[in-house]
Parts: structure tokens; sequence; C-alpha cells
């Protein structure tokens, strides 16, 4: 018996400044009214099919049972599938391009079970082109995965094991390094790594050596001590900080402060880790003084 449910989670790059959004909402609430969507994000920056399966990654762990729509989606109107993959024993059901959006997700949410290729038009709309499938094809599809409709419905079977798979970099790791990479800055500045708590070996003390450098200049960079804390009010003002952050990775902080733009750190650029020296020390909180400048 075919499940209903009542959450579609959305997420996509298509911002906020033009009307897709709304679109793609007002098409769900017109064919499935009991359903309630929820805005994951639309700030994934255009066509970064990585970062929007980052970002679902990050998520999918917290999202509601029910439909997700992934629209980041850059070969739209190409020979690309749209799919809808269920997961979880049909907890859920992810909808969108089978591009590798989806398959971090997949993998968080335990591995595909059945995997369909939305190939039946007859849940979805009629389209004047074919440059908008969030409207004329996710959409839909989730819809009516609410209303009731059964998966195998909606086209025909695909082995999930042929589907996209996503590309998340892995660190290298060894006892004395691990060479890493900025996986996401969020808005704080925080520099997300590709490195979790297991990946540093027992070598590695509570400060910790960083080397920041470039795809374009790996010979180049800087190179900052860092100190493993628990908290970002916990680095000194002015010092870099190690946190495990809200998704068990490690990311390079500053307190109150973009690590980011202070380091010149983007998404993409490589990170070398190593036991830090007795050489390297923390650089000395600054001290604040607030009232009247004094006379001289």
């Amino acid at each position: 018996m075919a499940r209903r449910y009542d959450t579609i989670s959305f997420l996509s790059d298509y911002g906020t400044d033009d009307e897709f959004v709304g679109v793609v909402k007002s098409v769900i609430r017109d064919l499935a009214p009991h359903a309630t969507v929820i805005d994951l994000t639309h700030g994934v920056a255009p066509f970064d099919v990585r970062a929007g399966s980052l970002a679902l990654a990050r998520c999918i762990s917290y999202v509601a049972s029910g439909v997700v729509v992934a629209a980041v989606d850059p070969g739209v109107g190409t020979e690309r599938r749209g799919v809808a993959i269920e997961v979880a024993g049909g907890e859920g059901v992810l909808v969108g391009p089978d591009n590798g959006v989806l398959a971090p997700a997949v993998a968080m949410a335990g591995g595909a079970g059945r995997a369909i290729s939305l190939t039946n038009e007859e849940y979805q709309l009629v389209a004047p082109g074919a440059t908008f499938d969030g409207r004329d094809v996710f959409a839909p599809a989730a819809a009516h995965l609410c209303n009731g409709v059964d998966l195998a419905e909606l086209g025909d079977p695909v082995d999930a094991d042929l589907l996209m798979p996503g590309v998340v970099p892995l660190p290298q790791a060894d006892d004395e390094k691990v060479i890493a990479q900025v996986l996401w800055v969020d808005r704080f500045g925080n520099a997300q790594l590709n490195v979790g708590v297991d990946d540093l070996a027992a070598t590695f003390g509570d400060r910790v050596s960083v080397r920041f450098s470039a795809p374009t200049d790996p010979s180049g960079g800087t190179t900052r001590s860092a100190q493993r804390v628990s908290s970002f009010a916990a680095v000194s003002t002015g010092a870099v900080g190690l946190v495990v952050d809200a998704n068990g990775m490690l990311s390079v902080v500053m307190n109150q402060r973009s690590a980011a733009a202070d380091l010149g750190v983007d998404v993409g650029d490589q990170v070398t880790l190593t036991p830090a020296s007795d050489e390297d020390e923390a650089p000395a909180a600054q001290a604040v003084t607030i009232g009247p400048t004094p006379s001289r």
C-alpha cells in the first residue's frame, strides 16, 4: 500500500530574487494542499552540484519524514534523468536530478531502496520549454507522492547501483599529517573541513599546525597554530581554533570573526594539519579598553 506524506523539504540554487521558488511551492500547493513545504535553503551557489549535495547531506538526518526535493541542476533539459529514490524503508523519498546531488544524502539515510526515473508524463506538468524541471517534473512528483501515489507509478525502475555518485573528497591521513580540503564556508566565516575527529591520530595534541593553500598555488599559503576547542567562545581573541561543528566535522574558526576572511580561505582550498611543535604558540589575547580615548 502506497504511503501518504505530509512534508516536502525543498533545497535549490534558485535564490529568492526571481519567482522560481514561489512557483514550485505554488505547484505543490495546488496539487497537494495538505502538504507543508519546508525551505532548507535556496542559497546554494548556482550550478554547484557538490555544494548542494553537501548541504543536503548536512540536513538529511534532521529533516522530517516525507519527500525531499533537491533542485541543483545545471544539466536541465539534457539527457540526464530526473529520479525519485526511496530511503529508510519508505520513510522518505528524495526527488531531483540524477547528477550526484542526491547521492550523499541517500548514503547518509542508509542507502537507496526503490529508485525510479521520472518518465511518466501523466504525473508532470505540460512544459512550454525544457528548462524548469523543478516546476514541471520534481514538484508534481513530490506532490503526487504526498497524495499517496506509489513511487512505481511515476516512471520506470532503475538500478540504484547505477545512480550517479556524489563527489565528496576524502582526507589523506597518517600519524604525522592530514591533508584536507575546505568543504564549506558558512555565513559566519567558519571553514568546515572534510575531516572528522577520528581522522586525527593520537599524535595530534591540543594544538595543531594548520597550513592553508589555494588549489592554484599548493606550494604557497600561510601557516597558523590552532587550538582544539569545544566552542567558539573558547578561542582567544585573534587566535585560530579547531572545533567539532554541529555536523561532527572539524572547522577552522575564530571568535566572533570570519576565519575565512581573516585567513584568506575559500571552498576547495587545501588545508594541511600537523602536530604543532613547541615553538608554535597561540597569539596573546589583545586587551580592549572601552571608554574615551585618553588625552595626550
